[in-house]
Order: structure tokens, then sequence, then C-alpha cells
């Protein structure tokens, strides 16, 4: 395979950003040839059947852990992008907190070239701090040269107020963004799932929701401050997304993401004990997940992000106090949200591929419209099919998948990326 074959993708209907409309679509060296009806494709062109089905920019995962360099054994930058092409992704950003943690521009160079030859295109998020651990900043410079936009300590918050309000002048004036995972170490401490009734009942120390509040609260008085860009990762509770909400009201330059996992289950799993459901930040209640789909709805939360973070059976198979945090989400995360996020197909596209595109500065080849000359980065959704979770039937390394035996509703047909088929018919082909 190549960019050089010719694909057609028949009987479509075109979802994008400008809206929808009837069209086939031919592919050519990479690049849209050509968008219409009636369009006669070249001799020996592949053609893929998209009848009852919308084909849209290609999905965009700002926040995925592939876990090389250094844990290889959970995932690689290969298997990854696999996962990814399986659930309708054509780029994935990969979180810095691997071994050693993408913090340099030498590691950074290291995973882009891995990305290369990956079937998705792989973007790379740099550590705000050297190590990530929050002391002293990273060389932001060196690897914004290379073409990095996004950058997180991602697994912990920045707690220094002070150091992050540097890292964010810093930021502003090199012209990326900084992430931030918010939790207040000193408050979460020891917590293994959210605090409250379920906590309590099971006998498992909790995380109050205030660990993730008190520093969304620092992180926009910071934004106000310094005028630099924040993005707020994985965000879990009612209290953060009102906060996020009035940010936004006020005009700062704020965004932020929900995972598929904080609007489709609640901490009440956890009195199963299995690991599968330890997260952070962790399950909320009820209330906090209602929160989060009103928020997708009302435009408080701008993507969809799958927080993507295989672990080795091993790892799971541990007590839950002791096992990682953390769950694989990219083969899911479209059709969760297509059945459980009660948002039209439209605006799911637009939470999953052009505005997370924007935040990623990924929008010069992803999550454009559909149109001759664009990259050729492309998904076919059929948002009618149901179809069980089995997580041995997953394209990742890992299997620590919470929605095992759970039906969704719909399904990626095909994924063109770069302007390869990369998966026909739901089945991956590298």
């Amino acid at each position: 395979m190549s960019s050089g074959e010719v694909v057609v993708l028949r009987g479509g209907t075109l979802v994008d950003a400008s809206g929808r409309r009837r069209a086939d679509v031919v592919v050519s060296g990479g690049v849209v040839a050509a968008v219409g009806t009636d369009l006669d494709p070249p001799s020996g062109a592949l053609q893929l059947d998209a009848s009852g089905a919308v084909v849209a920019p290609g999905l965009v995962d700002i926040h995925t852990h592939l876990r090389e360099p250094g844990m290889e054994e959970a995932e690689t930058v290969e298997s990854g992008a696999r996962a990814a092409a399986l659930g309708g992704y054509t780029a994935v950003v990969a979180m810095p907190n691997t071994d050693p943690p993408v913090d340099s521009a030498a590691v950074a160079s290291r995973v882009l070239g891995l990305g290369r030859n990956a079937c998705v295109e792989v973007a790379v998020a740099g550590a705000i701090t050297v190590g990530r651990e929050g002391r002293r900043l990273a060389p932001l410079a060196e690897m914004a040269a290379l073409g990095v936009a996004l950058f997180t300590d991602d697994g912990a918050g920045v707690q220094d107020a002070r150091l992050m309000r540097r890292a964010l002048e810093y930021a502003s004036a090199l012209g990326v963004t900084l992430a931030e995972h918010c939790e207040d170490a000193s408050l979460a401490a020891g917590g293994q799932m959210h605090e409250g009734a379920w906590s309590s009942r099971l006998g498992i120390p909790g995380q109050p929701a205030e660990a993730e509040e008190v520093m969304v609260m620092r992180d926009i008085a910071l934004c106000r401050l310094t005028g630099a860009p924040v993005h707020f990762l994985h965000l879990s509770t009612r209290g953060s997304l009102a906060l996020v909400r009035a940010a936004k009201a006020g005009g700062l330059p704020v965004t932020a993401e929900a995972a598929p996992h904080h609007f489709s289950l609640t901490d009440a799993l956890v009195a199963s004990f299995d690991p599968v459901f330890k997260v952070n930040p962790p399950l909320r209640g009820p209330d906090d997940v209602a929160a989060v789909r009103a928020a997708l709805s009302d435009g408080t939360l701008d993507a969809i992000a799958t927080d993507h973070a295989p672990h080795p059976p091993e790892a799971k198979e541990l007590p839950f106090d002791q096992a990682p945090p953390g769950m694989l989400g990219l083969e899911t995360a479209l059709a969760l949200a297509l059945t459980e996020a009660a948002l039209p197909l439209e605006s799911v596209l637009a939470l999953m591929s052009w505005q997370p595109a924007r935040i990623a500065g990924l929008r010069s080849t992803q999550g454009g419209p559909v149109e001759v000359g664009r990259p050729a980065n492309l998904c076919v959704v059929d948002p009618s099919t149901r179809w069980v979770v089995d997580p041995a039937r997953s394209a990742s390394r890992s299997r620590n998948n919470p929605y095992a035996g759970r039906e969704l509703t719909g399904a990626v047909r095909h994924t063109v990326a770069a302007g390869v088929a990369v998966v026909v018919d739901g089945e991956g082909r590298r």
C-alpha cells in the first residue's frame, strides 16, 4: 500500500464543518482528487462502499498514551496507531509520560520518527517540566522547533503556580498550548476512586472532586493573568465544567476535553473491585456524568478525547489499590459518543475531528473540509450498526477495556489516512 493508490468512497453522505451533502469522493496521490455525484473513477481504483454511511474528516485524538519508549509491553506507536485507525482516527497526539519522558528534543524526535512508519499521523505532546517532576521547565522551544504544538505533564498537574505562570508566558511567546492534568496532589493523595457515597460504602480511600476543581480554578486565573491559552485535559466534575463555562463566557482562551468513560460510566462500578474501572481522574457519580453530557451539548467542552491508557494484564490484575489507573479507548470512543452522549452525529464529529484538530495544531492536515486538494484523511461511519465490545479482538497490545460485552451503536466501516485505505470493511490492512 502507498499513497499512490486511488480510492473511491461511493454512495455516502459527506459531513464536515460546512454541513451535510450527498457526494462520492475520489482520493489520489494522498489528497482528495474529486468530490461529486456520478464520478467516473480511474480504472483499477479501490472502490469502497459508503452507502447508508457518513463520510467525514478523520477523527483526531488529542490524548493518547502510546507508551513507547519504555513501556512497549503495554503498547507501541505501531499497535496504538492500528487501534486508532480501527476507531476512525487518522491522527493521534502521543502523551509524554513515557520512559524516558518526552521532555527533550531528542526523545520527541524519536517518537516522531516512530510515528512516520505508523498507519495514522502521530503528533507528539512534550512535557512542560523536566522529567514531568514539576521543578524546572523543559526545553519547550527546542521541541516546538520540531513541530510540537501541545505540552503537558499529563499524569500529574504542575503543582507550583509560579512555575505554571512562567510556563504559560513562555508558551505564549512560542505560540504553543499548555494542556493541564488538573489534580491538586495534596488533596488527591491516597485517593483510589471518587470520594463519595460509594467510596465510603466500599472502604476505599477517595479523591474529592475539589482536587480537580482547585487546579482548574488556579489555571483559569493564570490564563487571565498571562493571556496564554490553556487546554484542560479529561475534566470530570460538575464544578470543573462550571468554572470552564464561566471562563469562556468571560472571553478567556480556554478549551477543554472529556473522556468517554466520564460520560458513560459511574463510580458504582468500582463495587466490583475490578481494577479495569480504576482511572485518573476517577469515575464520578451520576450527577457529574450528567454534567459532562450537558457540557458536550452546550459547547463548554471542545473535544472528546480518549485518554487511551493501555496496561499489560499483570498490572491490571493487581489488587485495586495497587493497580495502575487507565482504560483503553481508541476503538470504542466514537461508538460510545454515538450511543451515550445523546448528540447529533454532526456534533459528535465536531467534538472528535475538526475541533480537536484545531486545539492540537493539526488543521493543515486533519479535520478540514472534504474538498479537492485537501489531504485525504477520512473515515466512513455507519451510525446504525450495532456491535458488542470484545477486548480479545482489539488491535491494542493491552486488554484493559471496561466495556467488554457492552452493545454499542455506530461503527467505523473504512478509514483512509494520508490517502491510504488503512481500514476496509472494519478490518485493518496494516
